[in-house]
């Protein structure tokens, strides 16, 4: 019997109910992609089903599957694992997303579910988390959750490039607030929203659709209601949301 399949039977879809798996590039054993389905969701990526296609980013989907033409390209097939099956919804959204914390350099798009909120943490950012005071809006503030988990980027860097917004709803932030993990750790002007290409940003690569700024950091006076404090109650991100991008106007 061959090891490679490209779906599941009825029976087996009933039994596995949700389940996590990742995909494995056998040309050195790394996983390049992980998630959370029920069904034949886990085969989807290779068969290129449209319904997986248009549930991504352009983006996640442009890295996933350049990596899986490389695959068939070489004469390989990709390595599909069920990581944990047997499980809810709920319980497969945790699991999926300690994975994608657990694995850097994922195809994925997005970090884990809550990954922000309850991923990978310092003791000394846990202990910051739940005794931070939380500071006070005032009605223009743009928000981006950053991960800067594996990375030495500046708070600046990491909140300046790249996003999917409207550049002219951006232009009304006075401050930009770079988020981790619920905290404030970078307040920022800026002064110029940009196409996120090369050119405009030297370092980085271009990425089509989405912008990013030029600025500089906000002064003490400004900085100084905000740093190190946490976001209020009733900014944190809602279950299952997935843009990193928020506004309080």
């Amino acid at each position: 019997m061959s090891a490679s399949i490209s779906e599941f039977s009825a029976e087996v879809i009933k039994s596995l109910r949700y389940y996590v798996y990742r995909l494995i590039d056998p040309r050195n054993g790394e996983t390049f992609y992980v998630g959370k389905g029920v069904g034949n969701r886990v085969f989807a990526h290779v068969a290129g089903e449209a319904s997986v296609v248009q549930s991504e980013s352009d983006d996640e989907t442009s890295e996933k599957l350049t990596r899986i033409r490389e695959i068939r390209n070489a004469g390989l097939e990709v390595i599909h694992v069920i990581h944990r099956h047997g499980m809810e919804e709920p319980v497969a959204f945790e699991v999926e997303a300690a994975l994608i914390d657990a694995y850097p350099g994922l195809a994925n798009d997005q970090g884990g579910h809550h990954s922000n909120d309850r991923g990978p943490m310092h003791a000394f950012q846990i202990r910051q988390k739940f005794e931070a005071p939380e500071f006070i809006a005032r009605g223009d503030e743009l928000i981006v959750n950053v991960n800067r988990l594996g990375s030495s980027r500046s708070p600046y860097d990491a909140a300046r490039f790249a996003w999917r917004l409207d550049p002219k709803k951006a232009e009304r932030a006075r401050v930009v607030l770079a988020v981790e993990h619920g905290i404030v750790i970078g307040v920022l002007i800026a002064e110029r929203w940009l196409p996120a290409t090369a050119e405009n940003f030297p370092g980085f690569e271009s990425m089509p659709g989405r912008w990013g700024f030029v600025g500089r950091n906000a002064p003490p006076d400004v900085a100084s209601a905000y740093l190190r404090h946490k976001l209020p109650a009733d900014m944190q991100r809602a279950r299952g949301a997935a843009n990193p991008i928020r506004y309080t106007y």
